[in-house]
């Protein structure tokens, strides 16, 4: 069995080296350090340091159209491994509010005048482009904040390119483009190191280490045995995976409030759809239900809110009452479980940590 490894940060909200399990619950026991929690990752806080010695640590990132992983590497020792579901709806999203908004334009009523396009002759992300990359950007920086990381190694990926056409080629594509603007975020807050695929195959190989063909499993094989062979290139140390325990993360679909509802409504009164609030909660933060436990907020109706299973994002109630939910935190994603096993992160430092 793995040993399990919490992050620690100081004082001053730095990061230092992370420390077992054992450890942590010793620091806290003896008043030096406290229990913190933030979206699935269980990490302590030091009162009595404020600096300390650090290790280079790197993250290996292999990027996926539905999957992808993160790896958390030092020299001696994986801490984290990651298998997230990727931002995949967005285009379909953008699809139909145009339509919408295009049909809206052709009825009577107001509305308003078509305007010059003020980005012309700028840099253009697509909104399911600036999604997807994003999306690997915010897991990237919420990792900084609790890990010292020195560099990010990432999988590089290749468009489908047209022959002869360098303009497409280097502009046209939305992944090329994706994939250099999350790139030079990422450079701002760690070095950026990339390998083709065919490297991450070669070093697989002489590991002696395989991938499962099976890209939507919950294995270490699926995806995170790639984004551990790039960490560990950059800090070595190990000639077979010490660590894999894995964080499964989803990402929440927020719906935009729509003007106009897909389906006519009788009476001509709209329903509220979509936004960003729930009767003053934001939507997707954590709470504790005193009867369906740990749960994340969905929509509202009639003064009541709905909650959702971390696990499965199935709904549990629409009638929830708001002053009976103890807001743990803010999120953008849930974790969920393997096969019935709680996360790792969860069960880290013995008891359940507190907000």
């Amino acid at each position: 069995m793995s040993q399990k490894f919490v992050p620690v940060i100081s004082n001053t909200s730095k990061p230092l080296m992370p420390t077992t399990n054992k450890r942590a619950n010793k620091l806290i026991a003896k008043g030096r350090a406290v229990r913190r929690f933030d979206r699935g990752l269980f990490y302590i806080q030091l009162l009595d340091r404020e600096d300390g010695y650090t290790q280079p640590i790197a993250v290996g990132i292999d990027p996926g159209s539905k999957k992808e992983a993160y790896t958390v590497k030092s020299e001696s020792h994986t801490y984290l491994n990651i298998q997230a579901d990727a931002v995949t709806w967005v285009k379909e999203a953008e699809e139909t509010s145009t339509m919408m908004r295009r049909s809206r334009r052709y009825r009577k009523t107001r509305y308003r005048k078509c305007r010059t396009n003020r980005h012309q002759a700028k840099f253009k992300l697509p909104p399911s482009t600036r999604a997807r990359w994003g999306w690997k950007l915010r897991l990237c920086t919420w990792l900084v904040r609790y890990y010292p990381i020195q560099a990010f190694v990432v999988e590089d990926i290749e468009a489908v390119t047209k022959k002869g056409q360098r303009r497409w080629n280097s502009s046209f594509s939305p992944l090329e483009v994706g994939k250099h603007w999350f790139s030079q975020e990422l450079r701002k807050i760690g070095e950026v190191w990339t390998k083709s695929g065919f490297d991450t195959h070669t070093m697989r190989g002489e590991l002696g280490l395989t991938k499962s063909k099976n890209k939507m499993a919950d294995k270490f094989e699926a995806h995170c045995v790639d984004s551990w062979i790039l960490a560990n290139w950059f800090v070595g140390g190990h000639i077979e995976v010490d660590n894999t325990a894995m964080l499964y993360i989803v990402p929440l679909r927020f719906h935009r409030r729509q003007l106009h509802a897909l389906q006519y409504s009788k009476g001509g009164e709209r329903r509220s759809y979509g936004g960003t609030l729930s009767l003053g909660i934001k939507r997707g933060s954590w709470v504790n239900h005193p009867k369906y436990g740990l749960c994340y907020v969905g929509g509202s109706s009639k003064g009541r809110i709905s909650l959702h299973d971390m696990d499965s994002g199935k709904r549990l109630t629409q009638n929830a009452k708001p002053e009976d939910c103890a807001i743990l935190t803010t999120a953008s994603w849930r974790t969920r479980k393997e096969n019935g096993a709680s996360s790792p992160c969860l069960k880290a430092g013995g008891s359940a940590p507190k907000s």
